[in-house]
């Protein structure tokens, strides 16, 4: 048998007495707008009269008092009312799970002597909210448990859905699935959007499309959720063709495949889209900002970021220009287009609004352009303005540092984190000071500080690379070989491991053991990627390939390329070449 106990707001009876009306409606006026002190003056004057044994009115008063932060008055309110109601247990309840007081929602919990639907849906929320997600699980089935049927509403499997999904557990997921068929929930919209999503997160996208095409009842958060699922499991065109076919778009519709596109690093198409919406005359919103520019830094298309700037400043009067996550993005695009001149001029306009992550933006962003020093006089600010620094803040330390050849600070800031901002390090700090220790040709104590290192640090890719990489450039062949060995364990794929131990073998003339790793390499059919760049030019990428023969524009690039080599011969650089016999078309470098 299944009972769906009634909602607390279907039992309700607004009361007839026209003083306690008035009143009702005067607290409901103070809850609406948080006005505390009005809410006190009206207890007294209940308790004056005695009207606050009517429990309606008690628990209108509990529920300002919760609504409005203070424990101390809940309690009063509570233990004051001599005929509690399942409301008055219920509201105190929500008080203490979104406020964090665990223990006495347990406790509350436990001596309630009544428990509705109501209230089991809110102690699932709550610790939902709080992040105990195995926890919610495990009062749904206690829930079910203790109740004579099955005791569920829509809202408790939505709550119990995001949860499985969270946990990333199929299996749960399926089972809640289940109950949603048995009980004759399978035609809600809002859980079968839910559980869309559900299903994406757990990587079942195909079950999520089964159940989407299933609905006989779809809404716009139907058709936007399959957009996510398919982008998230980079089926960019799935996406596409389920975007296309929507019968209404809005705005959430469309950042959904901007924002897929990016992560799918197909960044013109994001702006391709994101042209579109703005033809359609679609309002983007803070998130729409937020990825198209994500897209403009990813490619350094810093003249399509100015075009998005801009228009987010003519629409400064829907709040995204002075937005924290936009101005934080906009900072990011300049910082990785190089401009961090305009970089820094944002962020000193975000005084009131800038965040950790504002922060940290603006130490990476000097760090990766090469001006470490000034990294490190953001963070001197940043730790007067007493604003708490994280493990981003030092991984940005740390590359600036590294950057910049900071030794001995970069090992001090090591030090720093976890003794005085208890922040402890990661394998990603310690891969960064590795790198450093190895640039300046310190092996033993690059080495020593693997062995002190956190766990995992040992099958760390960014680890041995470091030492990797140092050792070709300061020619230690032993130590080079063990960081080889594990890094073809780690990567097997990665090509361009081989040819620096190759490399490395060369430079101490041991060309048999050289050409070995190339044979490997032949055998293993492992191809060096071809190296890169690119320009912008006209809202478009330039690309130009190594060794490319085929460019339409060739004669040109190779005439300004010679040019740009006299200039660097006049600074003082001169070509690297330690082992000319083993140089091939897919290693050196030469100008022509």
């Amino acid at each position: 048998m299944l009972s769906f106990p009634s909602s607390e707001k279907n039992t309700f009876t607004f009361p007839t007495n026209p003083t306690i009306r008035k009143l009702s409606s005067l607290i409901s006026n103070c809850v609406t707008s948080r006005i505390l002190k009005h809410g006190k003056a009206i207890h007294s004057q209940l308790i004056k009269t005695a009207l606050f044994f009517d429990v309606f009115l008690a628990n209108g008063l509990i529920d300002l008092y919760s609504k409005c932060g203070c424990k101390e008055s809940v309690h009063k309110a509570f233990d004051d009312l001599p005929n509690k109601t399942t409301r008055s247990w219920n509201t105190v309840l929500t008080f203490y799970l979104k406020n964090g007081f665990f223990d006495h929602a347990y406790k509350l919990f436990d001596k309630m002597p009544q428990k509705n639907l109501v209230s089991f849906n809110s102690l699932i929320s709550g610790v939902t909210r709080h992040g105990f997600h195995e926890q919610a699980v495990d009062m749904f089935r206690v829930m079910q448990r203790g109740s004579r049927g099955l005791m569920l509403d829509a809202f408790t499997l939505v709550s119990i859905v995001s949860n499985c999904s969270i946990l990333g557990n199929v299996k749960w997921l399926r089972q809640a699935h289940g109950v949603a068929v048995i009980v004759g929930f399978n035609s809600n919209v809002i859980l079968n959007n839910a559980f869309i999503d559900a299903y994406g997160k757990c990587g079942e996208s195909n079950m999520s499309f089964r159940l989407f095409r299933s609905m006989l009842e779809k809404d716009v958060v139907s058709w936007t959720s399959m957009v996510v699922t398919y982008t998230r499991a980079s089926r960019i065109d799935d996406a596409c063709k389920v975007f296309n076919e929507m019968p209404v778009k809005n705005t959430i519709s469309w950042t959904a495949l901007i924002t897929g596109f990016v992560k799918n690093r197909r960044c013109y198409e994001a702006l391709k889209v994101f042209h579109q919406m703005i033809e359609e005359g679609v309002m983007p919103r803070e998130q729409t900002f937020v990825s198209v520019l994500d897209a403009c830094a990813s490619e350094a298309l810093i003249e399509r970021g100015k075009q998005v700037h801009c228009q987010i400043i003519r629409g400064r009067n829907n709040g995204n220009f002075f937005n924290v996550y936009v101005c934080n993005a906009l900072m990011d695009m300049y910082a990785k287009c190089g401009d961090m001149k305009s970089a820094g001029n944002l962020f000193e306009m975000m005084i009131r609004v800038r965040d950790v992550v504002s922060w940290n933006t603006l130490i990476n962003g000097f760090a990766q352009n090469g001006c470490g020093k000034d990294s490190l006089a953001v963070f001197s600010r940043m730790i007067e303005a007493n604003i708490e620094p994280n493990h981003v803040t030092f991984l940005a330390i740390l590359s600036a540092c590294n950057h910049a050849g900071l030794v001995n600070e970069g090992l001090e800031f090591l030090d720093l984190m976890e003794r005085q901002y208890r922040v402890k390090p990661k394998r990603d700090h310690y891969a960064l000071l590795i790198d450093l220790l190895g640039r300046k040709n310190r092996l033993k104590e690059a080495i020593c500080l693997i062995e002190k290192g956190p766990d995992g640090i040992n099958n760390h890719i960014a680890t041995w690379g470091a030492i990797l990489s140092a050792c070709r450039v300061h020619g230690n062949l032993e130590l080079g070989k063990k960081a080889a060995e594990a890094l073809f364990v780690l990567e097997p794929e990665n090509a361009g491991r081989y040819i620096m131990l190759s490399n490395i073998y060369a430079a101490s003339g041991r060309w048999g053991d050289a050409n070995k790793i190339r044979k490997v390499m032949k055998e293993g059919g492992l191809m060096k990627e071809v190296a890169c760049s690119w320009i912008e030019l006209k809202n478009s990428r330039c690309g130009f390939v190594s060794k490319d023969k085929f460019h339409p524009q060739i004669a040109e690039i190779y005439e300004v390329n010679s040019k740009l080599v006299l200039h660097l011969m006049d600074a003082g650089y001169q070509p690297y070449i330690s082992y000319p016999s083993l140089l091939d078309e897919d290693d050196d470098f030469y100008f022509s």
